[in-house]
């Protein structure tokens, strides 16, 4: 398997150091750059390619969110993972706005790390149980209008919430008893029913337009 290749960026030496031990511990990544700051970031991104950013969400100047929603438009093949002392609703709906891929917290550990990268690694999404049911508590109180997910089958929303929740295309297969085949194949017309790009901007409208509330009856 190649190497995913990573990008840090935190404007705090400290917890770019801890980080980068982290990612020392997990086989198949490698570290390729570190920047200070989102302008550094872009910079970066240019000249390196990388496969994700790690990126602080708050940092002098330009925020990581800016930079984010930059990186992702510019660059549709570099993921970014939102990093953040804390969990704020507000800044985690910027976050999936601006089409981060993931959301952390600066104290994660190694195996939750290493459950985001591999999601990201397959064009999932990755946001922690913690962070997940948040969203959705988030979303929930947002008003709804008309039903987005109107085209999909019941077995296509089925496989659009796991996917929302960051499952891999052989997580969804082995949930649901259905080939990866069958999987990718589900994947892809939702995509084009739904009419985005990729399973990020899948994942992102399906949090915040909340399919859970349109799943059949026995799936909620």
């Amino acid at each position: 398997m190649v190497d995913l290749r990573v990008l840090l960026v935190d404007d705090h030496e400290v917890v770019r150091m801890g980080l980068r031990l982290v990612l020392d511990e997990i086989p198949g990544v490698r570290l390729v750059g570190e920047a200070t700051g989102a302008d550094e970031a872009i910079v970066c991104c240019q000249q390196l390619q990388p496969d994700l950013v790690i990126m602080d969400i708050k940092m002098p100047g330009r925020s990581g969110i800016q930079a984010c929603r930059e990186i992702t438009e510019r660059w549709s093949a570099i993921r970014v993972i939102m990093l953040s002392s804390f969990i704020d609703d507000d800044l985690l709906a910027e976050a999936i706005d601006a089409g981060a891929s993931g959301y952390v917290t600066k104290n994660v550990g190694t195996g939750e790390l290493v459950r985001a990268l591999e999601a990201v690694r397959q064009g999932g999404a990755s946001f922690d149980p913690v962070i997940t049911q948040r969203v959705l508590e988030m979303v929930r109180r947002r008003s709804r209008q008309g039903n987005p997910f109107a085209e999909l089958t019941k077995r296509e929303l089925v496989v659009l919430h796991l996917l929302s929740l960051g499952k891999s295309n052989t997580e969804i297969a082995d949930e649901l008893l259905l080939s990866e085949k069958t999987v990718r194949n589900h994947v892809s017309t939702l995509l084009s029913k739904l009419a985005v790009g990729n399973r990020v901007e899948a994942a992102t409208l399906a949090l915040r337009k909340r399919v859970v509330d349109y799943l059949p009856q026995n799936e909620a």
